[in-house]
């Protein structure tokens, strides 16, 4: 099939303001095959592809699919239409029911109840106490202790939004002001096979913290 296809544009068009990065782009992504998208990084999104590219590039590319002729085979083109032609719906329910719902690496115990009456949502400034241990007792970090002259201040951020290891993140987003809990976080949802040296923490370990919610903001 491909052998059959003819160039869409002279170089006086390709030079000029009539054709657009975008149309370059999906001409090049139905025209080519994978490897000639892969070797000109053309391999992606349509937007992502336009956002990124620059027209001399796409040029270069367009002008080198003709000399090289590798333009995508049948097979590839029936692929693109399969997947083309499935509704995106249907494609994430597939793949949900796949993967299934992740499990949850953390437990929560509620040490002390909390006056609020909502949980934090992504992206709100929170306020935290916490002493971190390892599974034999080991303290390796905690901000309930005054520092020389100054009193303990509690450590804030945007919870939900990766500042702080996974585990934190989700359980937080469970609790109220004013409450303390006790979390015991798996490595996956901690700092993993790596580990964290600096701060005495080995690799897989699993955490242990007390937590406690002293504001949303």
């Amino acid at each position: 099939m491909p052998s059959e296809i003819q160039p869409k544009w002279s170089k006086e068009e390709l030079s000029g303001d009539g054709v657009s990065k975008k149309e370059l782009v999906v001409f090049l992504q139905e025209s080519g095959s994978n490897d000639f998208l892969l070797s000109h990084k053309l391999n992606g999104k349509l937007n992502n592809v336009v956002k990124t590219a620059k027209k001399p590039a796409l040029i270069a590319a367009y002008e080198d699919l003709f000399v090289s002729k590798r333009f995508r085979s049948d097979d590839e083109q029936s692929a693109a239409e399969v997947k083309q032609d499935k509704p995106a719906a249907v494609v994430q329910e597939d793949q949900s029911e796949k993967k299934g719902p992740e499990p949850v690496k953390y437990t929560k115990v509620v040490l002390k109840k909390g006056t609020g009456d909502r949980c934090p949502k992504k992206g709100d400034r929170v306020n935290v106490f916490y002493t971190g241990q390892l599974e034999n007792g080991t303290v390796f970090d905690t901000n309930t202790e005054p520092k020389g002259r100054k009193p303990p201040s509690p450590l804030v951020f945007k919870v939900g939004t990766g500042r702080v290891i996974r585990g934190w993140d989700e359980a937080l987003l469970t609790m109220v002001k004013g409450e303390k809990a006790k979390l015991t976080i798996q490595p996956e949802w901690a700092y993993g096979q790596r580990g964290n040296s600096a701060g005495g923490i080995p690799p897989n370990a699993t955490l242990i913290f007390e937590v406690e919610l002293v504001n949303i903001e």
